[in-house]
């Protein structure tokens, strides 16, 4: 099977250094935005992933000229009103739910119908977590179920501003109703639980209307009516949670790494917080603010004992798409360590607070699991000497990269499948560790 990897021994230890993929979800807003500006817009180190070309050929359908090639993406923007809308236009946002939820807000005052159809995992996730707030505006939706893809999309000339409570924690959701509120006259106001803010901080770079108060654990945030983006050139930092696979396996396999230019948004660096708090030796060095955006190299120097954790919920928004590498560190650590409040987990492309069980448990890692929480029983002596089979996991690219982390730190035969899922956020996840392992 050529999409199948096997992993026979582990990783040796290493002392590299490393430059991972652009911002997966940077990526994404930037081309959303540049394509609503008016004028050329220039990306460098744009992620070239399938969710991004996904995006791509979503905003090309409306009209709008990109060029790509290995060194930039040009995007000539049509401006806040200027999508062309043809009939019967399907997009397809693949397996990226930033792309079909963000869009749906874009396309707001849609003049025609559109339908929004994506993979067999994207399929099965909320949408009407999306729908429901956008409908506030005027715009009415069709789902599948009432619930999930495909959604096809009846926009509104007469946009109604709201006010809108997101207390899911969803950036997604977020993201959506702002684009929404862009287009609307009137103050649409937001109070939403923490997450993300790489919305918000394009937003603030642009000069775009947008007032904000931070509170302990809301956003309030009021967004008025958007008539002109200026075009945005940016350089895409690095992705933190591409990053974090490479700082766990760095952290199990007691070795040294040092990665580039990486965004450290406080919104995405929960696994940082929580890595540091189980004793992990986590620094960053270079720091410095780019549009807005923190980043900066993060250094990690493996060796140190590893101890359980009790973990803040405070840290779960902010480390949402990690934690299946972070359960691998509580597995190596000593004691008994709880995370709870996950729900949000098995909303992703695979229901991944599940997943981390079943890696665990075939690992020879007690765990106890409910529908939110996991309590993981460490064992910093662990040893796998055995064949464990990863498969039928709709092809979520974390818990295939998980899987190859856990394979590399702590041993046994590993056969795992859907090599090719990694296409959709990190293709180059495989050759980065080749460069580790040499």
């Amino acid at each position: 099977m050529t999409n199948l990897i096997i992993i026979k021994k582990k990783i040796n230890e290493f002392n590299k250094k490393i430059t991972v993929s652009g911002d997966k979800s940077i990526s994404i807003r930037w081309i959303l935005f540049a394509s609503i500006a008016n004028g050329q817009s220039r990306a460098k180190n744009l992620l070239i992933s399938e969710d991004v070309m996904a995006a791509i050929r979503a905003i090309r359908k409306f009209g709008v000229k990109i060029n790509l090639n290995k060194k930039e993406c040009i995007i000539n923007g049509k401006g806040i009103n200027g999508y062309k809308y043809k009939k019967n236009i399907i997009i397809n946002a693949e397996n990226s739910g930033t792309l079909g939820r963000l869009i749906l807000g874009l396309l707001i005052d849609t003049p025609k119908p559109i339908k929004i159809i994506g993979d067999a995992s994207l399929s099965t996730r909320d949408f009407k977590r999306v729908s429901d707030p956008l409908s506030n505006f005027g715009a009415t939706f069709k789902l599948r179920n009432n619930k999930t893809l495909p959604v096809i999309i009846n926009g509104s000339t007469n946009l109604k501003p709201f006010k809108y409570y997101e207390n899911k924690g969803s950036a997604q959701c977020k993201s959506s109703v702002i684009f929404g509120g862009m287009k609307t006259e009137g103050t649409t106001y937001i109070k939403a639980k923490k997450s993300r803010d790489h919305t918000e901080l394009l937003y603030k770079y642009l000069k775009l209307p947008i007032k904000e108060k931070v509170t302990k654990k809301y956003d309030l945030i009021k967004i008025k009516k958007v008539n002109k983006i200026k075009p945005i050139n940016y350089k895409i930092p690095s992705d933190i949670s591409s990053s974090a696979f490479f700082i766990v396996l760095t952290i199990l396999s007691n070795s040294k790494l040092l990665i580039k230019n990486v965004n450290i948004n406080p919104t995405r660096t929960g696994v940082i917080s929580i890595l540091k708090k189980m004793g992990a030796n986590i620094t960053y060095k270079n720091r410095k603010i780019y549009k807005g955006e923190a980043n900066a190299d993060i250094y990690v120097q493996g060796g140190k004992q590893l101890k359980s954790i009790n973990c803040p919920t405070n840290l779960n928004s902010g480390a949402i798409d990690e934690f299946l590498v972070i359960f691998l560190v509580a597995a190596k650590a000593k004691g008994v360590s709880f995370f709870k409040n996950l729900s949000e987990l098995n909303q992703k492309e695979s229901p991944r607070l599940n997943w981390g069980a079943k890696i665990l448990n075939s690992m020879g890692i007690k765990t106890i699991k409910t529908k939110d929480s996991i309590k993981i029983y460490g064992n910093p002596k662990l040893k796998i000497n055995k064949k464990i089979y990863i498969n039928n996991f709709l092809k979520d690219h974390r818990v295939f990269m998980a899987s190859v982390v856990a394979g590399l730190s702590f041993g046994g035969e590993w056969h795992i499948s859907d090599k090719d899922s990694i296409k959709s956020s990190f293709p180059t996840f495989l050759k980065i560790i080749k460069k580790l392992d040499r």
